[in-house]
């Protein structure tokens, strides 16, 4: 402050140690993070050479172009007053003042020359907008106090989806895309690689936390993509901290993928904790632009960031800005206030100041003989394309707003001084140009720059010079080059980042609850099938599921085969048996007239070979192939041949039970013991199994039936449906009862008639017949019925029940007709005809036998034994 003509001796100059002053007719703000925060309570700390000289002197490279354009803005000089936000939100809040002092009215009534005159105040100079901040916590604590004074602002790095928000942040605009569009971005990466599953990781503060927001709530939007765990890095993080983050990662290992929403330094300790901790390969991160395609971050780091996938908001490297920097020396760029400071770091060097002594071990800068790019690395930050581009925007801004309301005016007319924020703010919005990477730039409603992304991926094998590689580009949707992407080791193939791999062919998923990215894999057992990918159903009752179990196929069918082991003992049996029978039916036609076929009954024994005979051939009917006709014999024969033979038999017991009854009281004979006689009884028994066979068929006709149910064991690879005869157990039992009971009854009779003298009749050799008869068929009910619940239960019953009935035809056979088929042929001599013997004379000496035997046994009985006369003769 001055007063004049009298200095005024408490009033003082203002100033601004930590800004560039670049004076114009129109002054612009920049807020650039020059230097990186300090720790233990100092603001500032180390200079940032890319985040905050490169893109300052963007700034100013700028300027200098747009000032010297004839055609932007002519004859009107843009200056600028630039401040150092520390890389903190509440240093840059303070810096920021700066920006508003010459908007604030202030009272000088009080204040008074020596002389006692009113002061002559110099009004700092009025900032129409700013360019910044880089930070999007920076830009959200500015924007809140600029919107109140009306001072457009435009960011050049800040991406924080908050700051869409037109109704809070509505003199807020930038010229990169916000979070959400690089949050989209992100997700369509993640998808593209086949994860479903990750991890998030966010520095705390407005950039991390609303970047991760932004990513869950359009992968939730999205559907198929499950978060595992949102981490935050504290503003201020404690010593072993990021050990303890890398150690929740871990908590879930499936989770691989790490989207990463987090500044440098933070990016640049995760890795290093991940290191430490042995787990160089193990995630797989996906970082946001603040981490895009630098090599600060992986700095001895590159083992653990080998394959991270990167986003960068689609830029060019701008070789007007690479001339102009690579020839700033300490000599032409007086007016960057921190640019020695810059140079010592980049040149590792030290300046000589007055008064302060040089470490002897640190070289003297000469600042003459260092060049930039030369003696020191460089390359172009990311972020150099939108600060040009931002400043390029309020100049374009400010241009069309003087053609409008200074037609034809020569510098900045009264309609322009001061300028009107809010009708600066239209002008911004309505900027559409080519920015200096020949890209359009322009604001929608809210602000916001299209979406225009680069993606990288650090390589570290099979390129020539390892580091960042373009993979794939983001403008609204992914085009993604997944065949040029590298992983450790140079793999090609994308690691896993699933929380449950898919499950295999004929599995359901079991979802997790509250996870709908975490699934179990449940295997379809017995005899279900995949129906989708959620259920499993039982296939149809005649079908059995597909060895991959994602369909139902139809069980084979399979009958008892003429091969089989279960079939060839019942054959040979059957054929052995048939082939007996007919050598003793041949025999006995031959020798049908010789005493002993005669005296066996001729006509019963036929009739009782014949039962025999269809025994045996019953076999046969059980193993061929089911058909109705085969259903039909089975029913008619299978318990006709026995019913037959039984039939026989038990005419010819009671025959010879009445026949030696009736000549204990009488002498004379029993009726109906003629050959005639016999066989009308034996039909007659024979017709009650007949008629109840064809009323089995009038009830139900035979017909073939496939029982799956039979062989259906827990692994329905060995399933099998059978072919049969629709005949059930009970019904197999009840077409063999009649003939059980004609052979129960027989074996009765043949008991009554045990005291009748062999020499006289077969009565014994049919009692042993029937005795054996019974313990064959007591033995076969056991086996039967206790294989019902086998799997081989229809072969093991078919042989059972074939075996049983050729045995006890074959005790027949053998028992009654081979000794007297051995004496026909081997002993002729003793088929002679003998004295012929009435009725009562066999009857009276059968009858003398008789009580012979029993007061023979009486005597023994009594200690006596006596020998009588034989009367019989």
């Amino acid at each position: 402050m001055m007063c004049y003509p009298l200095p005024c001796s408490s009033v003082h100059q203002h100033s601004h140690p930590h800004s560039i002053k670049i004076p114009g007719d129109i002054t612009l703000g920049g807020l650039f993070p020059v230097h990186a925060r300090g720790h233990a309570g100092v603001p500032c700390g180390e200079i940032k050479k890319e985040k905050g000289i490169h893109r300052l002197e963007a700034m100013l490279y700028a300027l200098d172009q747009i000032n010297s354009d004839p055609e932007l803005l002519p004859n009107i000089t843009l200056g600028a007053r630039i401040l150092d936000t520390c890389s903190r939100d509440t240093y840059a809040l303070e810096q920021s003042l700066t920006f508003v002092q010459a908007l604030i009215q202030k009272d000088t009534s009080d204040i008074r020359c020596s002389n006692g005159e009113q002061p002559i105040i110099r009004k700092p100079e009025r900032v129409v907008g700013v360019i910044g901040a880089s930070g999007s916590s920076v830009s959200i604590m500015v924007a809140n106090v600029l919107r109140l004074f009306e001072i457009p602002q435009i960011s050049y790095a800040s991406t924080a989806p908050e700051l869409s928000d037109n109704n809070r942040y509505d003199f807020f605009s930038r010229v990169v895309p916000p979070d959400s569009y690089q949050a989209q971005a992100m997700v369509d990466i993640v998808k593209a690689l086949g994860w479903n599953y990750v991890s998030t990781l966010a520095s705390e503060g407005n950039y991390g936390e609303s970047g991760v927001d932004a990513f869950v709530q359009i992968s939730r939007e999205a559907g198929g993509l499950c978060i595992a765990q949102s981490l935050k890095i504290p503003r201020e993080p404690k010593l072993g901290e990021f050990d303890k983050i890398i150690k929740r990662l871990m908590e879930t290992p499936n989770a691989r993928g790490v989207i990463i929403f987090a500044h440098e330094d933070d990016i640049k300790q995760v890795l290093e904790a991940a290191s430490k901790s042995n787990l160089t390969g193990q995630f797989k991160f996906v970082g946001s632009d603040s981490w895009g395609a630098k090599s600060s971050p992986i700095l001895d780091q590159e083992e653990v960031a080998e394959g991270a996938v990167t986003i960068l908001p689609k830029r060019a490297s701008i070789e007007g800005f690479d001339q102009y920097f690579t020839t700033r020396s300490l000599e032409n760029n007086r007016r960057n206030i921190w640019f020695a400071e810059f140079w010592e770091d980049d040149f590792r060097c030290k300046l000589t100041r007055p008064g302060i002594k040089i470490d002897p071990e640190k070289k003297k800068c000469t600042g003459e003989q260092e060049r930039i790019s030369r003696d020191s690395h460089y390359e172009q930050e990311g972020k150099v394309q939108f600060v040009i581009d931002a400043v390029y925007a309020m100049a374009h801004a400010l241009h069309n707003m003087h053609q409008d309301l200074c037609p034809g005016a020569t510098g900045v007319c009264d309609k322009m001084d001061p300028v009107e924020g809010r009708l600066l703010l239209s002008y911004i919005h309505s900027v559409n140009f080519n920015g200096s990477a020949g890209t359009a730039v322009l604001f929608n409603e809210n602000g916001d720059a299209p979406g225009r992304y680069d993606i990288f991926q650090y390589q570290m094998t099979n390129t020539t010079n390892p580091g960042y590689r373009v993979i794939g580009q983001w403008t609204n949707n992914l085009r993604l080059n997944v065949e040029e992407m590298q992983w450790t080791g140079g793999s090609r193939q994308i690691p896993d980042s699933v929380c449950s791999f898919p499950c295999r062919s004929g599995e359901r998923k079991k979802m997790v609850k509250g996870v709908p990215c975490c699934w179990h894999c449940e295997l379809c057992d017995g005899y279900q099938f995949q129906a989708d990918e959620f259920n499993c159903e039982m296939c149809p009752f005649d079908m059995r599921p597909t060895l991959n179990r994602t369909a139902c196929r139809p069980t084979p069918i399979i009958k008892l085969e003429w091969h089989s082991p279960w079939a060839v003992i019942p054959l040979f049996l059957a054929i052995l048996g048939i082939l007996a029978t007919l050598s003793v039916i041949i025999t006995f036609i031959r020798f049908n007239d010789t005493p002993i076929v005669r005296a066996a009954g001729r006509e019963l024994s036929y009739v009782l070979l014949t039962g025999i005979f269809l025994i045996y051939f019953i076999t046969f009917l059980m193993i061929a192939e089911p058909g109705t006709v085969v259903c039909a014999f089975r029913r008619l024969l299978l318990g006709l041949g026995m019913c037959i033979t039984y039939s026989a038999m038990l005419t010819k017991t009671n025959r010879i039970y009445r026949i030696f009854e009736q000549g204990k009281k009488s002498v004379t004979p029993p009726k109906f013991i003629s050959p005639t006689s016999q066989l009308m009884i034996t039909f007659i028994l024979i017709s009650v199994q007949v008629v109840g066979v064809f009323i089995w068929f009038g009830v139900m006709p035979p017909h073939t039936i496939v029982d799956y149910e039979e062989q259906r064991p827990p692994n329905p690879e060995l399933a099998r449906g059978i072919l049969k005869c629709d005949i059930a157990d009970l019904s197999l039992i009840c077409c063999l009862s009649y003939s059980i009971v004609l052979m129960v009854t027989c074996t009765v009779y043949a008991v009554k008639s045990r005291g009748v003298p062999e020499t006289f009749n077969e009565a014994k050799p049919i009692g042993f017949t029937m005795y054996t008869t019974c313990i064959v068929w007591l033995a076969f009910v056991p086996i039967f019925f206790g294989t019902a619940q086998s799997t081989e239960k229809m072969f093991i019953q078919t042989t059972t029940l074939t075996v049983s009935m050729s045995l006890s035809a074959s005790v027949s056979l053998g028992m009654l007709y081979i000794p007297k088929f051995y004496v026909i042929i081997f002993h002729p001599e003793q088929n002679v005809q003998k004295r012929k013997r009435s009725f009562k004379a066999v009857v009276q000496a059968a009858t003398m036998s008789s009580r012979l035997s029993q007061k023979s046994i009486s005597d023994k009985q009594n200690g006596e034994t006596k020998i009588e006369p034989d009367r019989t003769q």
